[in-house]
C-alpha cells in the first residue's frame, strides 16, 4: 500500500480520479483547505499517463498525492479498486511522495449534483461537465481528504 501521510500539515496536494480512459486531476492547498480541478489526463497508455503526471508533479511540487479508491456500494473492493490501488502504488514508487487513498463511492453523484446546481437542468449540467467530470471528482477527493484530516 502507498505510504500514509495523514500528518501532512502544509503544501500542495494533487488528486487523481483514476479511470481507464481518463484520469481526473485536481490541485489543493493544505493551508487553505481549498481545491480546484485541472485538465484531466487522457493518455491511453500507462507510460503516456505517467509522463503527463510527471509534468504535473514538476509544475505543482506536491507534498502529497491523493487517489480515489472506488468501492462497491457495500464497501467491498472490485476490479477497478485493484487497478486504482495499483495506480497509487505506481505513483508512490515513481515520485517518492506519500499517497493517500480516499473512498470515492459517492463522488460522481456529488459532482452531478453540484453541476446541476451550477448549470441548472440535468441536460445543461451534462453538456457543461463533458470530460471535466473526472477532474471535479478529483477536486472532491481533495476536499474529502481535508475533511477527514481535520475530523
Amino acid at each position: 500500500m502507498p505510504e500514509k501521510a495523514r500528518g501532512t500539515t502544509s503544501g500542495t496536494v494533487l488528486a487523481f480520479d483514476f479511470g481507464l480512459q481518463r484520469i481526473g486531476v485536481a490541485v489543493g492547498e493544505v493551508e487553505t483547505a481549498s481545491a480546484h480541478p485541472l485538465p484531466g489526463v487522457a493518455a491511453q497508455s500507462a507510460p503516456g499517463r505517467m509522463t503527463a503526471i510527471a509534468r504535473l508533479v514538476a509544475q505543482w511540487h506536491p507534498a502529497l498525492l491523493v487517489v480515489g479508491r472506488p468501492l462497491g456500494e457495500d464497501g467491498e473492493p472490485h476490479e477497478t479498486t485493484r487497478r486504482a490501488e495499483r495506480f497509487a502504488r505506481q505513483l508512490a514508487a515513481r515520485f517518492g511522495l506519500p499517497v493517500e487513498l480516499v473512498d470515492e463511492r459517492y463522488s460522481s453523484v456529488e459532482v452531478e449534483s453540484r453541476m446541476r446546481a451550477a448549470y441548472g437542468s440535468r441536460k445543461a449540467a451534462g453538456l457543461a461537465r463533458g470530460k471535466a467530470l473526472d477532474s471535479h471528482a478529483a477536486q472532491l477527493l481533495i476536499e474529502q481528504y481535508f475533511d477527514e484530516k481535520t475530523s
